[in-house]
């Protein structure tokens, strides 16, 4: 088990679903991935659901705002990285040609946030945390392992980051793919999309999930309604891992990696 107590500042700390039907979400979900639930009510007769794995928070589904409907949004999970002065970052968003998607507010008294889109196009949120840290566990079987932003511009993707954020880059030195260092751990990627490979692709944050048995996670997505959109690929030294899609529209990357132990997602 690889349980967090807190998460450093620049680290992938937490992803939840925003549904537009989180009813079917949830149940897609804890019979894919095993997750347990618990729900906490956001007023209006709404409910946000958490995502268990032997108690601790892995995730989480909500109901998707009417707003969002209107513009036809289609579901969506949300990457959040950790930060320590959310309002201290809004200038540097701006300044570094991102643009604020969602002004700083306050989440109850858990944590602060904000939703921010790069300059390649990748929509991220900021998380200042109070009383929740983010996820309780990270890198275990059901659990996050990784988050990956897809993008048509690298280029502006890693500038914009390095200087609001801090991070630097390991590029590979076989693909068009960086790997997020923050502090001298790794911490996520970044793809070059090629035409041929994502043709209309918009760019994008993948979360990965951890999972015992890939074969058997993308036959019961098939069995459960989801899609596969990928073959069942292999990262060197890393793990095998397919591109799903949830009844609702979600989409997500389930991975079997070769050792969580590997990973240098989790916290402190």
């Amino acid at each position: 088990m690889y349980t967090v107590k807190k998460f450093p500042y620049g680290t992938f700390s937490w992803a939840d679903l925003i549904s537009t039907d989180q009813a079917a979400a949830r149940e897609f979900y804890t019979q894919l991935m095993g997750w347990g639930t618990a729900d906490v009510p956001m007023g209006n007769d709404q409910m946000y659901t958490f995502f268990t794995v032997d108690g601790h928070n892995v995730g989480a589904v909500g109901p998707m705002p009417q707003q969002m409907r209107d513009h036809g949004h289609p579901s969506v999970w949300n990457n959040y990285i950790t930060v320590d002065d959310v309002d201290a970052l809004v200038d540097k968003v701006t300044a570094a040609g991102g643009k604020v998607i969602a002004p700083p507010f306050d989440v109850f008294d858990n944590g602060r946030m904000m939703t921010v889109q790069d300059p390649s196009g990748g929509t991220v949120c900021f998380w200042q945390p109070k009383k929740s840290i983010g996820a309780g566990m990270v890198n275990g079987t059901g659990a996050m392992i990784w988050n990956e932003l897809n993008t048509w511009d690298a280029a502006a993707a890693t500038a914009f980051y390095e200087t609001v954020i801090g991070w630097t880059f390991d590029k590979d030195p076989n693909i068009d793919y960086w790997y997020i260092k923050n502090n001298g751990r790794y911490n996520g990627g970044i793809l070059q999309m090629s035409k041929e490979a994502h043709g209309d692709l918009p760019s994008a944050w993948i979360v990965y999930y951890n999972v015992a048995d890939i074969d058997a996670t993308v036959a019961k997505t098939k069995e459960l309604g989801g899609q596969v959109m990928t073959e069942i690929m292999e990262a060197q030294n890393a793990g095998r891992f397919a591109l799903l899609v949830d009844p609702t529209g979600g989409t997500f990357m389930a991975m079997q990696g070769n050792s969580p132990d590997q990973w240098d997602l989790n916290g402190e």
